[in-house]
């Protein structure tokens, strides 16, 4: 694994000789960048009980929800004459659920994205997978116009939405069509009108709103037949952005968002790698990482932001409950290392799916940093508190976030029997953000400990587990 050089500084350390010696020793810089994390549970979120949902999402440490506003479900199936598409009042919309939604997240102090997708059919100029054969753009940007509108923080007393996301998986053809003709690809140039249309809109609203693309899927599909195909993310991605595979510019057709963000589900580890080139796990990040950067240096996106790069929903299942999952201990592990990976990456935003367990017997999805029985997991911790402690020869390097992604101390410690010996106590940035190089002291495992509180993180052994190839989902049984 490459050196990171990371950006904390070291405050002080107790006053025990040995702990002394290695704070002298330890090397540090200041702080940089930030990692905070939030969740999507669209059952949860919307479901009898989600009042409890989104103050249990609070406790895992998230600052934000993804909320999904089906289009589809929200509009009527038939509008009449009357129907003022922009207008978030007209009485043939449905809010109720997204209205109790943002509410509640409000309240919990979590900040909602709102992920728009799936056009009724009215709303399509196609009539293959109904709702989302290319949607029709003046319709959607009205659509978005009303809901921007209804959270824009002044009416009716619901709170503010800041950011707001285009599309699911565009990359997929079951989410949206056509993305092929013959072998030329269709859905990024579909795709890049529907998100001016929608980030016009959005930002009329308010300039300073967040608008969210991409949401990619990780993997190319090649089920069916070829009208079935999606591509790669990075193809998708690349093509959107008018870049070739060298990153040079292909055309000039900006898009304009604010946040790009990725799934990048991963069938091992925390640094495995898709199998095809132009899909995308966690350890592609890079790659995706240096193509936003590229697009952004040659003006291919048009924001008035700092654009930034986020994981809007990833995580792998547990076993138990789970029997073809990743065994928990090791999940948890790969948790806190995955969170260091994204951050290296530039990832600033990671959102976990799921917050509880769905049921064994009847979905694939047992990714819940709580089990079905409400009792939390220590992939909580893992996701709450990550730290991770990563040999480079005769040092080890410390890296974590605090709960909250808020400012505070830790004491950096290592197992020494039954005990605990400090090596030092470092100071997070204003994001939470930790970090250190010590030297090498043993193979026992390290860990963080939040000074003034009862939080510690969960303890990371030196030893590198072998990568293993794994699904991160499932099957139900």
């Amino acid at each position: 694994m490459r050196r990171v050089v990371l950006t904390l500084t070291l405050l002080c350390v107790l006053g025990v000789a040995g702990a002394n010696a290695n704070a002298r020793n330890a090397r540090t810089s200041p702080p940089a960048g930030r990692l905070e994390t939030g969740i999507v549970d669209q059952a949860a979120f919307s479901g009898a009980d989600s009042e409890a949902a989104f103050a249990a999402a609070r406790a895992t440490g998230a600052t934000v929800v993804r909320l999904i506003l089906n289009w589809k479900a929200a509009s009527p199936a038939h509008p009449t004459a009357e129907f003022r598409a922009s207008d978030p009042g007209d009485p043939q919309y449905d809010w109720d659920n997204l209205d109790q939604q943002v509410r509640e997240a409000h309240a919990q102090g979590l900040d909602p994205i709102v992920d728009i997708f799936d056009a009724p059919t009215w709303a399509t100029t196609g009539t293959t997978v109904i709702g989302r054969y290319k949607p029709d753009v003046a319709k959607l940007a009205a659509f978005a116009a009303a809901a921007a509108r209804r959270y824009d923080g002044s009416y009716d007393g619901l709170p503010r939405v800041r950011y707001w996301q285009l599309w699911d998986e565009p990359n997929l053809a079951w989410l949206l069509r056509p993305q092929y003709a013959g072998s030329t690809l269709q859905s990024p140039a579909i795709y890049r009108g529907m998100l001016n249309a929608f980030a016009d809109a959005v930002h009329r609203v308010h300039p300073d709103n967040s608008v969210i693309a991409g949401g990619t899927s990780p993997f190319h599909t090649r089920a069916g037949g070829k009208s079935s195909w999606g591509p790669g993310p990075l193809a998708f991605m690349r093509d959107l952005l008018c870049l070739s595979k060298k990153l040079t510019p292909t055309c000039h057709n900006p898009a304009t968002f604010d946040i790009w963000s990725h799934h990048p589900y991963t069938s091992g580890g925390p640094h495995h790698h898709a199998v095809s080139p132009d899909d995308v796990s966690l350890g592609d990040l890079p790659e995706m990482s240096a193509t936003l950067a590229a697009a952004v240096h040659l003006h291919h996106v048009a924001s008035r932001q700092k654009v930034r790069f986020w994981v809007d929903e990833f995580s792998w299942d547990t076993s138990p409950p789970d029997p073809n999952a990743v065994p928990i201990a090791l999940q948890t592990r790969w948790v806190s290392e995955a969170l260091y990976t994204m951050w290296k990456a530039g990832v600033s935003q990671v959102t976990w799916f799921l917050l509880k367990d769905e049921p064994v017997a009847t979905s694939p999805y047992q990714s819940g940093l709580y089990f079905g029985t409400g009792r939390a997991k220590p992939t909580l911790t893992a996701f709450r508190f990550p730290f991770v402690a990563i040999k480079h020869g005769s040092t080890v390097e410390v890296w974590g976030r605090t709960p909250g992604s808020k400012r505070g101390s830790v004491l950096i410690q290592q197992k020494n029997g039954a005990s605990w010996t400090t090596l030092g106590r470092l100071s997070a940035s204003s994001s939470g953000l930790y970090g250190a190089t010590y030297p090498l002291r043993g193979s026992a495992p390290l860990r963080a400990t939040l000074v003034g509180s009862t939080d510690t993180s969960i303890p990371y052994s030196l030893v590198e587990p072998p990568d293993r190839s794994i699904r991160p989902f499932g099957e139900a049984k």
